[in-house]
């Protein structure tokens, strides 16, 4: 395990990657996986390029070990249906006073969600040479430009034929995100959305592209990590078993709530930011999804949520916060982010 064609390729110890999670993952919680011998993800996408360099600056303080950029990849939609705009803003205004949080309207004309084409410039400026990304492929200028740089790109995909689209696009690593995974989908191609788990996307993956592929979605714990290296992978990426860490930026009630999860305590779900992401259910999704009416296209959703959710965070709301969380997320542990890599690490070893 120590060795293998994924940890040359990353200069990394052990195929362990963190995965990226806006708004969980800290800088600490990154150099704290990569000071342990693994990869720390850290994730910006969407961010202003400033904000960008600040944050890898943090982790550089912390590290000198290799650790990955995340980006999301998309294309900003045009306001074609104002409409659905303004009737979920009068909607979640209603919804919000009824629970006594005060918010101001958001402008759509104020939408700022920075492309990962602005924030390139700020990871080569800082030298950053492992960039992973999701929600697509980077187009062939940038995948160009990253190249030249020699940086190492990783790619996430859910479903076969989005692993081949990466490989053809000229990524180096594919995470392969089983339907268990907490958070956003990594989903790109047009089509229903792919609902394949871990362990049965694993091994058809791998013996349909050439690249090293790294397990992502229930792995939690040595069992599975061993599961998926039986099934092909050549290295396991985890998130929630990090959302309890003392590194983990999620609220005390997001933490709380995860010691009592269920195995079904979690769903996917279109209501918070327009994308399909799985997450623990609370009054803001319910009710979004009760309502009936038509959800936006990411990043509209988001940032039409975005402004009770930041409340919610400051009061440790958890009827209005986001907790996004995987199937396998009750196996998350209240210990430093390096104590539980170094366990589940070890159980694989002995």
């Amino acid at each position: 395990m120590e060795q293998n064609r994924l940890t040359t390729l990353l200069n990394i110890r052990y195929p362990f990657v963190q995965a990226p999670m806006l708004g969980i993952t800290t800088p600490a919680m990154v150099a704290a996986v990569s000071n342990a011998g693994g990869l720390g993800s850290l994730p910006v996408g969407g961010l202003p390029p400033e904000r960008v360099t600040a944050l890898i600056r943090e982790v550089k303080a912390m590290t000198s070990k290799p650790f990955a950029v995340n980006l999301f990849i998309y294309e900003e939609p045009a306001l074609d249906n104002p409409s659905a705009f303004q009737e979920m803003q009068q909607w979640l205004l209603t919804l919000y006073r009824s629970h006594h949080l005060v918010t101001a309207p958001v402008v759509y004309e104020d939408i700022r969600i920075y492309s990962y084409r602005e924030q390139l410039p700020a990871l080569l400026a800082e030298g950053v040479s492992l960039v992973s990304f999701t929600f697509g492929v980077p187009d062939t200028g940038g995948i160009a430009t990253l190249k030249t740089h020699h940086c190492k790109l990783i790619g996430t995909a859910t479903s076969v034929a989005e692993a081949q689209v990466l490989e053809k696009a000229g990524v180096d690593v594919i995470v392969a995100q089983g339907i268990e995974a907490g958070g956003h989908r990594g989903s790109f191609l047009e089509g229903p959305l792919p609902e394949v788990g871990t362990m049965a996307l694993v091994p058809q993956m791998t013996d349909r592209v050439s690249l090293p592929v790294i397990a992502a979605g229930g792995i939690s714990d040595p069992r599975s990590i061993a599961a998926a290296f039986s099934l092909g992978a050549a290295g396991v990426q985890c998130g929630s078993v990090f959302l309890r860490s003392h590194e983990s930026a999620a609220t005390p009630h997001h933490k709380a709530m995860l010691s009592g999860i269920a195995d079904t305590g979690t769903r996917l779900t279109r209501a918070f930011s327009g994308r399909w992401a799985r997450g623990i259910p609370n009054v803001l999704m319910d009710s979004i999804e009760a309502s009936g009416l038509e959800i936006n296209a990411y990043p509209v959703q988001d940032a039409l949520t975005q402004p009770a959710r930041k409340v919610a965070k400051e009061q440790d709301n958890p009827d209005f916060i986001v907790m996004y969380a995987g199937q396998a997320a009750q196996m998350a542990r209240d210990l430093p982010a390096a104590v539980i890599m170094e366990e589940l690490v070890a159980g694989i070893l002995l």
